[in-house]
């Protein structure tokens, strides 16, 4: 499918990031965010065709992010963010349940999933799970279908040590050591362009599937 009004549109709120342009550009956002929309739509009906939690019923619009920026803590106080975004999970796209999720930003595409920083007693339901279970996690993760895709989990907050009440010995170590369980995978600019680039990324989700299961039964969601 053409991404021509959502590229066209974030490039141009990235160099006129104010509320007077915006209000003016209103209805580009909307015809870019539909086209968007759309794309997300196909999406939740591929993955559900092997991730039933993932329902044929859910609907895109309740699956994307708002592009207006909470700017109280962050010192960039532009008003909007430059991407487009999307989750997909049983409990809905602010649920800290394991799901899948797509960035859209010209030059920064990119697909991930799993759990980003977990509440604490999902956190530490998890980190039991790989203490007493690493062995199907590593087997998950070392697939050659995982492999295809994703690297190893992202490392950002990752702890110096081993969490409170965990082996400091333990050979799960490194991965007790996360504070988020999460994969991605960058999405280069001529996959992007390919006919196959749909195909591709659903592929990705259908590789990490084993992963969201595996972090759902850890923390019972």
């Amino acid at each position: 499918m053409s991404f021509e009004k959502s590229l066209s549109f974030l490039k141009a709120v990235k160099n006129n990031n104010n509320r007077d342009w915006f209000e003016k550009n209103k209805p580009k956002y909307l015809e870019a965010k539909e086209e968007f929309e759309v794309f997300v739509q196909k999406l939740i009906i591929a993955i559900n065709k092997f991730d039933k939690k993932i329902g044929g019923d859910m609907l895109a619009k309740n699956c994307v992010f708002r592009i207006y920026k909470d700017v109280r803590f962050s010192k960039d106080k532009t008003p909007y963010k430059t991407h487009f975004g999307a989750y997909f999970s049983p409990g809905g796209k602010k649920s800290s349940a394991a799901g899948y999720y797509f960035h859209f930003q010209p030059g920064n595409m990119f697909f991930a999933g799993g759990n980003w920083q977990p509440e604490p007693p999902q956190l530490q339901a998890i980190r039991q799970e790989i203490d007493y279970n690493g062995t199907k996690l590593i087997k998950i993760i070392k697939a050659k279908s995982f492999q295809k895709y994703f690297d190893d989990f992202s490392e950002e907050d990752k702890l110096k040590t081993a969490p409170k009440g965990f082996d400091k010995e333990s050979k799960y170590l490194e991965y007790l050591k996360l504070k988020s369980f999460v994969v991605y995978h960058k999405i280069s600019d001529k996959n992007f362009k390919a006919k196959t680039f749909e195909k591709f990324t659903i592929d990705g989700y259908k590789a990490m599937y084993p992963l969201i299961q595996f972090l759902r039964e850890a923390s019972d969601n």
